[in-house]
């Protein structure tokens, strides 16, 4: 457990941090060692990536030098660092030595008497975080210091209500003396330059205003939908645990009832995406590592194969594209140019990915130990399945299908096949075409559209005088 100094974190099976309720990533560092100068028997946390959130500092060990390591061995390195525990952040110095050396962040934290790291310890101890990677440290101090400022692990809900009151009074107040303002300046004569200006003084402080309100209102729009993720990602859970605890026990009606709410919730979002602000150059490897545990639900429930435009529009959904309906054809078209206009999209909660991201993402998956695959068919067609999504299973079921009664006689459709293997139609003549491919299947095309037979002709023997 590196030394049991720091507490323990928990991980997911691609490596990503498995964060709190509430809780938000801030700013991505990679490389970074994390020491104290203090203890020198206290082992050191050596090049790993530095996750800054609104709660804690996590400590992840290197990807690059895990990848073909256990799970368990992942899980069992990774540590974290309360905010809660941090009691000061010195102010870095610049120096000619510093500006030819890494950069260092040092922070006090309150400890045991043992020297492990705990919120109002009776010690405290300095700890140093040395920035070895490409990175900004301005950047991230900044940071530090306002999610360590932020206190948002003291209750975001309390702060929300707050601000929702003060606006209220505040805009009362506000528009009544706006009020007696506009009431002295109807008064006042405007004639000569002074009047010209005193006229433009005015307008200028009714937009400011309006603007302020209007910016208010907004920031708490956004405080609200945070909370309405946070409360959605709880009731998720409690029927995730509920239909596992009382499967017995519950009819079809009530199963069905709660699949439904399970999607609804699902679409709601994502509660922390990785961005490309907070990610930096580690983007594509933490959207490849969130991605990888996003689809594992969809991928259960759409049979272990799903096709990648509808990982799309399902992913850039769950980061914010709520009124976009799931599977429709114009969603695509719809975050692309969203994704592609004014920055002021990403202010209002809204953190697409572009299609090549998602390619990007996709391709990377072979390098990290995650149970989910990308896979092109000959025709073009790319999907994401599982791992245990075995081709040679897929081929024996429909080869069972194929051989039925009347399945000899009328063939198999796109549908039937999707019926049998419990995918999407698409997915699923894209099995019976791969098949073909490989000589166990015949197409027979017609208004129709395909059907397909067993293939009987490899059995026939092209030496046999009697055909």
């Amino acid at each position: 457990m590196a030394g049991n100094w720091l507490l323990p974190a928990e991980t997911t099976t691609s490596g990503r941090p498995v964060l709190r309720p509430g809780e938000v990533e801030s700013s991505l560092q990679p490389s970074v060692d994390l020491l104290t100068e203090e203890n020198p028997n206290l082992p050191p946390f050596r090049s790993g990536l530095l996750i800054l959130t609104t709660y804690r500092l996590l400590w992840l060990p290197n990807p690059e030098s895990t990848t073909t390591t256990a799970t368990t061995t992942t899980s069992a390195a990774a540590a974290s660092l309360p905010l809660a525990a941090v009691t000061h952040i010195f102010q870095t110095k610049k120096s000619i030595k510093g500006m030819f050396a890494s950069p260092r962040v040092r922070f006090q934290v309150s400890v045991t008497p043992e020297g492990k790291v705990q919120e109002r310890g009776s010690k405290s101890m300095v700890i140093t975080l040395v920035l070895r990677g490409k990175s900004d440290p301005d950047s991230f101090v900044a940071k530090f210091w306002e999610a360590w400022r932020g206190r948002a692990w003291e209750g975001a809900v309390s702060g929300s209500d707050t601000g929702t009151v003060s606006l209220g009074d505040g805009g009362g107040g506000s528009s009544s003396g706006g009020g007696e303002a506009g009431g002295l300046a109807l008064r006042l004569p405007v004639v000569g330059v002074s009047g010209i200006l005193r006229k433009e003084q005015e307008m200028w402080e009714s937009t400011d205003k309006s603007l302020q309100d209007a910016f208010q209102d907004l920031n708490a729009l956004m405080n609200k939908a945070k909370d309405m993720v946070m409360l959605a990602e709880k009731m998720r859970q409690k029927l995730l645990s509920g239909s596992n605890s009382q499967a017995n026990a519950t009819n079809d009606d009530e199963m069905g009832s709660k699949e439904e709410m399970q999607d609804w919730l699902l679409s709601v979002g994502i509660v922390s995406p990785v961005t490309k602000e907070s990610a930096g150059a580690l983007y594509h490897q933490e959207l490849s590592r969130q991605l990888a545990d996003f689809v594992k639900i969809p991928l259960e429930r759409a049979g272990g194969i799903m096709n990648l435009i509808d990982i799309y529009c399902l992913f850039n959904r769950a980061r914010g594209t709520g009124s976009v309906p799931y599977g429709s054809p114009s969603c695509i078209s719809i975050s692309f140019i969203l994704e592609r206009t004014s920055d002021s999209l990403f202010s209002f909660g809204t953190e697409l990915i572009s299609p090549d991201d998602l390619l990007r993402a996709c391709s990377l998956w072979e390098k990290f130990n995650v149970p989910v695959m990308l896979k092109k068919f000959e025709s073009g067609v790319m999907v994401i399945q599982n791992k245990s999504h075995s081709d040679e299973e897929v081929f024996s079921r429909i080869r069972s299908l194929v051989q039925k009664p009347d399945a000899l006689q009328t063939g198999v459709s796109a549908t039937d096949a999707a019926r049998t293997l419990g995918i999407a139609p698409a997915m699923a003549k894209e099995h019976l075409l791969a098949a073909e491919s490989k000589g166990f299947l015949c197409r027979d095309v017609s208004a129709d559209g395909f059907r397909f037979y067993i293939n009987i002709f490899q059995d026939i023997d092209p030496n046999d005088e009697y055909l």
